[in-house]
């Protein structure tokens, strides 16, 4: 029998299974009990996918924009409203965004890399969370701000740090846009992970997880599992633990480790 896990428990499609077809890969992480998360609906055929039955976390809240200037945030909005409709045909109540427009193709750079976070940026980035809080109200779904490391994997990206991305949050404060801790990318900016998820508190919408160096699942490097369990039960988080990550060996077996990591 399976432990009972701690918190409701997501895979990200993009990183786990990719040797079966992705209709084929949403079924798997479903039948494994687990919640799904997605990047790029855009590619998606979302009625074949939605037919599958699967409960959907999260989903990329964005196709272009950015959100440190005017005219990156329009367009940030602008297809935001894109993926709220989007995420209306699969019930998922969270839509991700990010400091930068992130180029796929080249693992995650951003299209437009800014050396320097100025206040402008940040009146700007205000400004455009504003909207997205809006509309995330007006339509039921909550805009996730994740931060992202910017020395391994995304350099460049504004707001990436934990800190910075909190900041953010909590200085709107409003529930349409919450944040999306990721503690991959926590471990290697910025470490102290306990106090970091004591510091977010409740303005964390969802928390990712994967494991350091090697952004695998939980047990195959660094991070102590049980004691970030016990911190996010210690501040009273019931939402969705989300792993996105790639697999040290078996996929499913990887599924496993991240249940048993975050299980009684």
């Amino acid at each position: 029998m399976s432990p009972a896990p701690i918190f409701p428990l997501a895979v990200t499609s993009e990183m786990l299974f990719i040797d079966l077809p992705y209709l084929e890969r949403v079924r798997r992480i479903h039948e494994l009990g687990f919640q799904v998360e997605m990047w790029d609906w855009t590619t998606k055929d979302l009625d074949a996918v939605a037919a599958i039955g699967a409960t959907w976390s999260t989903m990329t809240g964005y196709i272009h924009g950015d959100l440190y200037d005017r005219g990156g945030g329009q367009e940030l909005v602008r297809t935001a409203r894109l993926a709220v409709e989007a995420a209306k045909r699969l019930a998922c109540p969270r839509l991700v965004v990010h400091g930068a427009e992130l180029d796929g193709s080249r693992n995650g750079l951003p299209f437009r890399p800014q050396a320097v976070t100025t206040g402008r940026m940040w009146l700007d980035a205000y400004r455009t969370l504003e909207q997205l809080a809006d509309l995330g109200e007006a339509n039921g779904v909550v805009f996730c701000l994740e931060n992202l490391n910017l020395l391994v994997d995304h350099p460049g990206v504004p707001f990436g740090r934990a800190a910075d991305a909190i900041t953010l949050v909590e200085t709107l404060d409003r529930p349409g846009v919450r944040l999306m801790l990721d503690l991959y990318h926590a471990q290697i900016g910025e470490g102290n992970l306990v106090e970091l998820i004591h510091r977010a508190g409740a303005l964390i919408g969802e928390v990712q997880v994967a494991d350091v160096p090697g952004r695998r699942e939980p047990g195959t490097g660094e991070i102590n599992w049980a004691a970030i369990a016990r911190a996010l039960e210690d501040i009273g988080y019931g939402g969705v633990v989300g792993l996105e990550s790639s697999a040290s060996g078996d996929d499913v077996a990887a599924c496993e480790a991240f249940r048993a990591a975050f299980s009684r």
